[in-house]
């Protein structure tokens, strides 16, 4: 059997997946809010909301490389610098 999307960018050990589902739920919804605040700020004309998202987006991103894995600084704190960096050209 395959493993789900995204399953290879996280050490698991056999058995561990449903243990963690409800973490993963969790992320996603966090996830969900971060793309919405970025969204509604763009919408809203307020780059206040859109770079505060942004921070945070990074923020968690090198805690992620920081505590599980390098990779998730190059997958999700990486963009997200680079947006605040075009934004402010």
């Amino acid at each position: 059997m395959d493993a789900p999307a995204g399953a290879q960018d996280v050490p698991q050990h056999a058995g561990e997946g449903a243990a963690t589902r409800v973490l993963g739920g969790n992320q996603g919804l966090y996830n969900g809010f971060l793309a919405a605040g970025i969204g509604v700020g763009l919408a809203m004309d307020e780059p206040v909301l859109v770079t505060f998202a942004l921070c945070c987006v990074v923020a968690a991103g090198v805690y992620g490389a920081w505590s599980v894995n390098r990779r998730i600084f190059y997958i999700q704190a990486l963009p997200a610098i680079l947006a605040l960096v075009l934004r402010s050209l």
